[in-house]
């Protein structure tokens, strides 16, 4: 009968912070990435024929530095008006009314609904019915599906929704909850639900989705991103399919060693895994964030060279990913094999028990934290933020980096003593 696009999340023009930090960072492929995945939302959009777009809220990422970001947005839809596609959108948390001090006047058949009450619009061209509401601050704590009217009998209902939904996500701030009840109740057809950034299943019936953020942006959204396909029969029955549209995909590559593992072994391992992820990419830039974990004999080269450990690793991601893999960290997780632990007793055993008191005892780690408090308000902001920043007024991060110093400690201890 008819086809729409569901998407969210778009964060158009998201600040890529503290890309400075990672020398030979595709920086304009990340910082453009955004609206890469928009004009590929649009030429789905046309390829498909869909009669109308919708978009559950955070098509911004806040305020523009310039009016640039609205531009695009607008040249964007631009294209859709041309085919007669109409757009539907609703403000989120990041786009509210009360957190954009730009706009620009969208094209006509670009509807932004109310962000004061919940609002119904009818769709002439296939008989259906968008409802929904735009946040009309940054943060919504009470529930605004309840206020949502019923559904209109022999129409193809879609309840448009900023949501945490039932409240499962603890990664979002739980902006606008609500029950599967609330949901129920409107008897709609469709929610087309926005937030939550990972893609995934509320009710079967009704369909209540989240497409996830059209575009990956660091790596705690790692996976294919873009929107859902949603196509309704004459039975007013929908079916969703999900559709790719990122051009830059996070992913993350754990690399298990084994004891008897030479560090020569585990770069043919992390190849074989590149491989497979660049296959699985279609051709998208990766963004791969490296981890080696487990007992093994490569532990005390990583120790001793981790510098050049490194500059290996990055040649063979360059090499197996014909330049479309790019290594934003690696982690070096690694332990000695049982029969070449730190001795039992001496300086390295008195040390590596200090070290392990520290990572397991609260009040040190606390206490470590707040030494190093001064230094961290003494960091530059892009240090202090974003996803990487370094919290070192954090005792659960100190605990990590403990963890990740022992090692590499260790490993040039035994070293400088000539251990085995």
């Amino acid at each position: 009968m008819f086809k729409f696009l569901h998407s969210a999340d778009l964060h158009l023009d998201s600040p890529m912070r503290g890309l400075e930090r990672y020398p030979g960072a595709p920086a304009e492929q990340l910082r453009g990435a955004t609206r890469a995945a928009l004009e590929n939302l649009v030429q789905l959009a046309l390829d498909e024929q869909a009669r109308f777009v919708v978009i559950a809220g955070d098509l911004y990422d806040g305020d523009w530095p310039d009016h640039n970001t609205g531009l695009f947005f607008v040249t964007q839809m631009n294209r859709l008006r041309e085919s007669g596609v109409q757009v539907f959108l609703i403000a989120g948390n990041h786009d509210a009314a009360n957190r954009m001090t730009r706009t620009l006047r969208l094209p006509e058949h670009v509807t932004v609904l109310s962000n004061r009450n919940p609002q119904s619009i009818e769709i002439d061209s296939c008989g259906a019915f968008v409802h929904g509401q735009s946040f009309a601050r940054q943060e919504v704590w009470e529930n605004l599906a309840s206020a949502y009217p019923r559904a209109v009998r022999g129409a193809f209902n879609i309840g448009l929704l900023h949501t945490c939904a039932t409240g499962g996500s603890t990664s979002h701030e739980q902006y606008a909850p609500c029950s599967l009840d609330d949901l129920r109740s409107r008897e709609y057809d469709y929610w087309a639900l926005g937030h939550i950034h990972q893609r995934g299943e509320v009710l079967r019936e009704p369909l209540a989705l989240f497409p996830g953020n059209l575009q990956g942006r660091h790596i705690r959204e790692t996976g294919a991103k873009g929107c859902l396909l949603v196509e309704v029969d004459d039975r007013l029955q929908a079916q969703a399919r999900f559709e790719p549209l990122d051009v830059v995909r996070w992913e993350r590559v754990t690399v298990c060693a084994r004891p008897e593992d030479q560090i020569e072994d585990l770069w043919l391992r992390f190849a074989s895994q590149l491989n497979q992820q660049v296959v699985d990419a279609g051709g998208r830039l990766l963004a791969l964030r490296v981890e080696f974990t487990g007992p093994c004999r490569a532990h005390k080269q990583f120790g001793l060279r981790p510098q050049q450990s490194q500059a290996e690793l990055r040649a063979i991601a360059n090499e197996a990913g014909t330049g479309q893999a790019w290594i934003e960290r690696i982690e070096f997780r690694t332990q000695p094999p049982l029969d070449d632990r730190a001795p039992s007793d001496g300086p390295l055993a008195e040390l590596l028990a200090v070290i392990r008191s520290c990572e397991s005892n609260s009040q040190r780690l606390s206490d470590l934290a707040g030494v190093l408090g001064d230094l961290h308000r003494r960091l530059p902001a892009d240090l202090r933020e974003g996803t990487d920043a370094l919290r070192i007024d954090d005792p659960e991060w100190v605990a990590g980096l403990v963890r990740q110093a022992e090692p590499l400690l260790l490993a040039r201890l035994q070293a400088s003593q000539g251990a085995p």
